[in-house]
């Protein structure tokens, strides 16, 4: 299996790969593990790789143009992108033996408010390790490329992973950012109207939308 995690800040993952299971998994040509700063693939001329949200709000919005790019790249027909948001599905053993049985992985590494919500068009999984916020995704990163790996088979007995164990309440309403238009994809109206109150009862209402389609049990509590 190879395993491609997008970051922003590479030097994270500079010795949490090379110690106990995954060392030797990668020692013995079971697993590669490459790690991508995408903000290489960049196109503004000082590689800035976020702005400021359509609509208003605080903090930056990771824009499209070096994520498309860079997983562009690098994916196959065999690639599942992943992205980790705290809004995805709650991860769960049974997707770590569903995903090491694929051949090539993609992680998605967030930072800043998050996304522009047309990047989620590019993923095949969103994947979210709990419910509270991490300063970024490349911890989940690490969460998953750990669970994955001792999964895949030549790298420890299969017994042994056979006896593993297993705040407001809503969720984030969608994020979008310069351009308005990326390959077709639109902002949506009201969030260029300038009408904030109107743009506060959209986001209201997307995020209950989004709660209530992803995680309802936390509505009934």
């Amino acid at each position: 299996m190879r395993i491609d995690i997008l970051t922003l800040f590479p030097e994270m993952f500079s010795k949490i790969f090379e110690e106990s299971i995954i060392k030797r998994a990668r020692q013995k040509g079971l697993i590669e593990i490459r790690i991508i700063n995408f903000r290489e693939y960049s196109k503004d001329p000082h590689q800035k790789v976020d702005d400021t949200p359509y609509g208003g709000g605080h903090g930056m919005v990771l824009t499209c143009q070096p994520i498309f790019d860079c997983i562009e790249s690098i994916r196959t027909e065999e690639s599942k992108i992943i992205m980790l948001t705290p809004d995805g599905t709650l991860y769960k053993q049974q997707t770590a033996y569903s995903l090491a049985k694929e051949k090539h992985l993609i992680l998605l590494c967030g930072h800043y408010e998050g996304f522009d919500e047309r990047i989620r068009s590019l993923c095949d999984y969103e994947i979210s390790i709990g419910d509270y916020v991490l300063t970024g995704g490349e911890i989940p990163a690490m969460v998953l490329v750990d669970s994955i790996t001792r999964l895949i088979p030549g790298v420890i007995e299969k017994e042994s992973h056979l006896q593993d164990s297993f705040n407001n309440q809503l969720l984030d309403y969608p994020d979008y950012t310069k351009p308005r238009v990326f390959r077709g994809m639109e902002v949506p109206e009201i969030l260029v109207s300038g009408d904030h109150k109107k743009i506060d009862e959209f986001r209201k209402q997307m995020s209950y939308n989004r709660t209530k389609e992803r995680r309802p049990d936390l509505l009934e509590k």
